[in-house]
């Protein structure tokens, strides 16, 4: 492998959701991103970062080298709305598999955080090397989707408030 294959990209599919706003579960998962963006530039890795929210996913920031200082793009992330995580995982998808043509040897991550809010459930990533699920579940009547998704897709599994304290 030439050293201009080499390399770690990590993709974030962010729940942008009114459900993940109400319960300030975006606030949470912000302040995880920014921590998770600094330990990346730190590692000298690749970040890009998917948000679903309404009607569809779009792009919040593009692969590419992490930067030092990302709260003036992480800040204003703003949520609401309905939960189309298939669309969010369907547009991760396109881009893991164009990033694995141009650079086969790039290892890509792929985090998925939500509250698990969503039906129908995504289909497991394939260009994703390794799937980490970060839930976000706070309802009185818990649905265990994110939980649910890990077993099928053979995902590690967190739970958000367990990953907050150790993240501090």
């Amino acid at each position: 492998m030439r050293k201009a294959e080499s390399g770690v990209l990590h993709c974030v599919v962010l729940d942008c959701s009114g459900s993940m706003l109400k319960r300030r579960s975006l606030s949470l998962a912000k302040g995880l991103l920014t921590r998770w963006s600094a330990r990346i530039y730190r590692e000298r890795g690749e970040l890009m970062v998917i948000g679903f929210s309404g009607s569809r996913a779009h792009v919040l920031r593009h692969p590419g080298k992490a930067i030092a200082f990302n709260e003036r793009w992480i800040r204003p992330i703003e949520g609401g709305g309905a939960s189309p995580a298939t669309s969010g995982m369907a547009l991760a998808e396109r881009i893991l598999a164009s990033v694995k043509r141009k650079t086969p040897g790039k290892a890509t991550f792929l985090w998925f955080l939500s509250d698990g809010r969503f039906d129908p459930l995504p289909e497991c990533p394939r260009y994703a090397d390794t799937i980490g699920l970060v839930d976000f579940e706070s309802a009185s009547v818990p649905l265990g989707r994110m939980s649910r998704l890990a077993m099928q897709w053979s995902a590690s599994y967190q739970r958000a408030e367990d990953m907050a304290r150790v993240e501090r």
